[in-house]
């Protein structure tokens, strides 16, 4: 019986569009591997954690896009994510190293965090080693120097894509929210904060480490304007409402 003497897979979080914000070990990785797997949509042929991490990426490495579907559909997403989990085993299964870069943090609404289950199913042998990244909310709560929790508060990571419902559920323990992808039901988030009383103490950051970053203290104004596809928001409950 053939033992398969499988590469390791690397999944790298490149931070939140800053080069300079990618960790050392996911650099040094990234100078060192020859193959270097990332997501695109099944749209184009672009991928933003490529483009940030094109400064440290050497002329010789291959860079090899997988696209993948902006659907809902389940079968069709879980059909993609096994695909494409094939495609980076058939590599590790030749003796490779290889790595999936992802924007923020590797485990984070990431799309290696969808591929990965699949490899650990389908090759439970090969090496996977995760390296940590930067998240947007991290960089858009320094870059408005505002401390995400403090004391005993509690923090809710949340996905704008659906609107503010997740807010109203589970709002009542919460201090402190951030919704990630803030864009397509932006209008929604904004009545939700400010049900909760979270409204005026609420800041967006679109594009955060980004060339054309924007910061909008007034998230009120997002209902009358389309915001970006890279905007997320930073919310405070006001508890001096409470003690009213």
């Amino acid at each position: 019986m053939n033992t398969i003497h499988y590469g390791t897979l690397y999944g790298i979080g490149v931070g939140p569009g800053d080069p300079d914000l990618i960790p050392l070990k996911a650099l040094k990785i990234i100078q060192r591997v020859a193959l270097i797997f990332a997501a695109s949509s099944t749209k184009n042929s672009h991928s933003q954690a490529v483009t940030i991490a094109a400064p440290h990426i050497p002329e010789t490495s291959e860079v090899r896009l997988l696209p993948f579907p902006m659907t809902k559909n389940q079968i069709e997403k879980e059909a993609c994510w096994q695909a494409h989990a094939r495609t980076i085993i058939a590599e590790l299964e030749k003796g490779r190293d290889v790595a999936f870069l992802t924007l923020g943090d590797s485990l984070t609404y990431a799309t290696y965090g969808y591929v990965l289950k699949y490899v650990l199913a389908l090759a439970p042998d090969a090496p996977v080693v995760t390296v940590p990244g930067i998240t947007a909310y991290q960089a858009a709560a320094a870059r408005i120097n505002r401390p995400l929790v403090e004391g005993e508060e509690s923090l809710l990571v949340l996905s704008g894509v659906e609107g503010g419902h997740r807010l109203r559920l589970l709002s009542e323990t919460v201090d402190n929210v951030v919704f990630m992808k803030a864009y397509r039901n932006v209008g929604d988030i904004t009545d939700a904060l400010a049900e909760k009383h979270m409204l005026d103490n609420s800041v967006a950051v679109a594009n955060c480490c980004m060339a054309d970053e924007e910061v909008i203290e007034d998230i009120k104004t997002l209902k009358k304007r389309k915001p970006g596809y890279w905007t997320l928001i930073l919310a405070k409950k006001n508890h001096n409402h409470e003690a009213h």
